[in-house]
């Protein structure tokens, strides 16, 4: 065993770990941070197979800026998880039967990846160019509609988030600022008229007078 392979078996063993805490872990905030850490051991693996783009994409789009977007909800949300885990074992087998699906999907589609035939090698001309240069020619040329499609989906997910976050709450002030906008200053001031003459008060009596 090299130390490429020991590399490999490392990083595989605690991205699994990390994977299986993301869906165990009772706090949001503990699975977003082990989210964290599956995201740094994958890029981890796409360094040693020399996809050094995908890595590096990897840890500044998702540990970079959508993970601190996952925690900002997560605790801006504040949600309450132990209500959600009230009827945990109700849903288990619904849950279980869909985990197993997408275990065998992904398991046929690995099992066809694997069995190929010896890979043709590339050119001089795309190694000269760089995997990266070659990736974004792929990307924009033959999955151009998956790439969109993907696009539709992350711009859904942001509403979402945006949708969540708007909610009424009780404890919370804030403004409207259409409301601020469409405002008029007859609907705020109001010029009163008032007589420039102030009554004088009444004298005090004589003997009253002398008594101070």
């Amino acid at each position: 065993m090299n130390t490429i392979t020991a590399l490999f078996y490392l990083f595989s063993v605690v991205l699994l770990f990390a994977a299986l805490r993301v869906i165990t872990a009772r706090s949001t905030v503990h699975a977003a941070l082990y989210l964290v850490l599956a995201f740094f051991n994958a890029a981890c693996v796409w360094m040693l197979l020399e996809a050094e783009f995908l890595a590096i994409a990897l840890v500044l789009v998702y540990v970079g800026a959508v993970m601190v977007l996952f925690l900002f909800v997560v605790m801006m949300l504040d949600i309450n998880t132990d209500r959600f885990r009230e009827n945990f074992w109700r849903h288990f087998p619904l849950a279980g039967l869909v985990g197993a699906v997408i275990a065998l999907e992904m398991a046929l589609v690995l099992m066809g990846g694997f069995d190929l035939p010896d890979a043709p090698q590339p050119d001089a001309a795309a190694v000269a160019m760089g995997n990266t240069r070659l990736l974004g020619i792929e990307i924009y040329t033959k999955y151009l509609y998956p790439l969109q499609v993907a696009a539709v989906l992350l711009l859904l997910a942001i509403v979402a988030a945006i949708a969540l976050t708007l909610r009424r709450r009780k404890d919370s002030r804030y403004i409207d600022p259409a409301a601020q906008v469409r405002v008029r200053k007859a609907d705020r001031l109001r010029v009163v008229r008032m007589p420039p003459v102030v009554e004088r008060p009444a004298a005090a009596p004589a003997g009253e007078e002398g008594k101070a």
